[in-house]
């Protein structure tokens, strides 16, 4: 993959400020406790952006805490930054509260905001346009003499203000300039400007304040944050805020991992540490995970399918040349290629994934077995895509190659919990043969699912000790054909982890139970017959 940058110039750098932490907890279900906010803040300094939003101090006790916690932390990269806004307009600078909690604060950098919409100074405000533009410059003088830290200054709604009153808007910019402010970030606040007007403003900005540093701060609320956020660096902006994912009030910031990844693969330009853009899908799951989130699978560059082929054509045609449906390398992002199974595949698709496992693939007609049995199962209500264990499992079937663990005589669900106890259990018990053993066991568990489960387990483990690392960790439930009412088939799947690798299995019944217990039985054989061998 080539860039715009010459191999004997060096990448122009681009600064990547973080504000995950703050802006990015505005988001609509996204919570984190003061553990997750301090452990993201090391993430996000092993991934080496260079600045760090953490909070607004005196907004919350979290944030407070955060500020004090957060001076233990050894960082070997990224600078912590305290977000606030100007002082209020009865206040003279040194009075203010607002700025005194960002001094105590003892941040490495002070980030405020400051009107620069006219509509916002008289109508949110409601003061003179002059007093907006001493508040600025106040502001920023006293906290850059009273901290010694540097001081960053965000022009809230900028685009907008720049619309309604360009004038207005780079007199703010000026004051804040003139007041001794490091950077300047020009934001859309919104999220509603379009590409063409940020290149026009942000040209206009630099002409202005031609020694200015200048930054960018988008809003996804268009759907162009993206394009926004590099339409502003290539006319000039050296600083790029936004969230990892997105995350953010409304429709969300910027996704810095996609920022990140357009400007050093396509535009040339420097983000990261040499090597640290491989980290980028480590770390957008790393935050969903910690924000209790479960991220879109098509995410650009990081998501689970930004690099999946499904198409029997697309898998064939990949694999002579990558290039032909992938506009750059999977690992250039630390993202990986899948190849995908359903009733769409090719024989390319079954080659791909599991040829070198299983050399009977090669075989035309146990090709066709397979597609068959995909095609068969795919149309009573299988989905493999998210069952990748099933699915190894059914070409075990198809080649021979599949011996099972145990064998079942029958499993039963006694009651589902007694009215009023509160510990609300369920009993299930199972009769298997197990080397020509015949066990039968008892478990109770919260819920039929988990009694069963608990059961299977207590009978195995005896004779496969390796299944004590076997943990469930996620169960979905889908109705296949809503049509037929509660006699619908349901398609339940099940996420295992095993040794830190996942393990997704599948099963479809009209009862739920019996497909839970499909799925159950899948992820251990799965283990059994291959993962726990490897």
């Amino acid at each position: 993959m080539t860039t715009t940058s010459s191999s004997s110039t060096p990448a122009v750098k681009l600064e990547i400020y973080d504000t995950t932490l703050r802006d990015g907890t505005q988001g609509e279900g996204v919570n984190v406790s003061l553990e997750d906010k301090l452990a993201l803040t090391k993430a996000l300094d092993w991934l080496g952006v260079d600045f760090i939003e953490g909070g607004w101090p005196g907004s919350n006790p979290k944030d407070v805490a955060y500020f004090e916690a957060v001076r233990s932390l050894k960082l070997t990269h990224a600078k912590v930054t305290a977000f606030g806004s100007t002082r209020h307009a009865k206040n003279a600078a040194k009075d203010d509260a607002n700025l005194q909690k960002l001094i105590e604060a003892k941040a490495d950098v002070i980030c405020i905001f400051g009107k620069t919409w006219d509509m916002h100074v008289t109508v949110a405000l409601r003061v003179s346009l002059e007093d907006n533009l001493e508040m600025i410059r106040s502001s920023v003088t006293y906290l850059k003499e009273a901290s010694g830290r540097p001081v960053f200054y965000d022009a809230e709604h900028f685009f907008d203000g720049y619309k309604a009153n360009n004038e207005y808007a780079l007199q703010t910019l000026e004051a804040a300039a003139a007041a001794g402010a490091e950077r300047i970030i020009l934001c859309d606040t919104n999220g509603g400007a379009m590409p063409d007007e940020v290149d026009v403003a942000v040209r206009m900005v630099r002409t202005r304040l031609p020694k200015a540093f200048i930054g960018i701060h988008v809003h996804n609320d268009g759907g162009l944050a993206t394009a926004n956020t590099l339409r502003a660096i290539q006319a000039g902006a050296r600083q790029v805020q936004g969230t990892i994912n997105g995350v953010g009030e409304r429709c969300g910031n910027v996704d810095l991992t996609t920022v990140i990844a357009n400007a050093e693969i396509k535009l040339g330009y420097q983000c990261l540490p040499e090597g640290h853009r491989q980290r980028l899908t480590e770390i957008s799951r790393l935050v969903w995970e910690r924000i209790n989130v479960v991220g879109p699978v098509n995410q650009p560059y990081v998501g689970r399918a930004a690099f999946a082929h499904k198409g029997g054509i697309h898998v064939s045609a990949v694999q002579r040349n990558a290039l032909t449906y992938e506009h750059v390398t999977p690992e250039s992002v630390g993202n990986e290629r899948r190849i995908l199974i359903s009733e769409l595949s090719g024989r390319s698709n079954v080659q791909a994934k599991l040829s070198e496992r299983y050399p009977q693939l090669q075989d035309n007609a146990v090709l066709k077995s397979v597609l068959d049995a995909v095609m068969a199962r795919e149309n009573a209500g299988y989905s493999y895509e998210a069952a990748e264990a099933s699915f190894d499992l059914l070409v075990r079937r198809q080649v021979g190659a599949y011996k099972p663990a145990f064998v079942l005589h029958h499993y039963r669900i006694h009651g589902l919990g007694t009215p009023g106890d509160a510990r609300d259990l369920v009993e299930a018990t199972v009769k298997l043969d197990i080397n020509n053993e015949t066990r039968l066991f008892a478990s109770e568990g919260h819920g039929p699912v988990d009694a069963l489960s608990h059961a299977l387990m207590s009978a195995l483990i005896p004779s496969f000790p390796q299944l004590k690392d076997l943990h469930l960790v996620d169960f979905k439930v889908r109705v296949v054909n809503s049509a037929d009412g509660t006699a619908a088939k349901v398609r339940v799947l099940i996420e295992h982890k095993y040794h830190g690798k996942s393990i997704g299995t599948i099963g479809v019944d009209e009862n739920i139970i019996e497909a839970s217990w499909k799925a159950l039985c899948e992820a251990v054989e799965y283990t059994l017959t291959v993962e726990s061998k490897n």
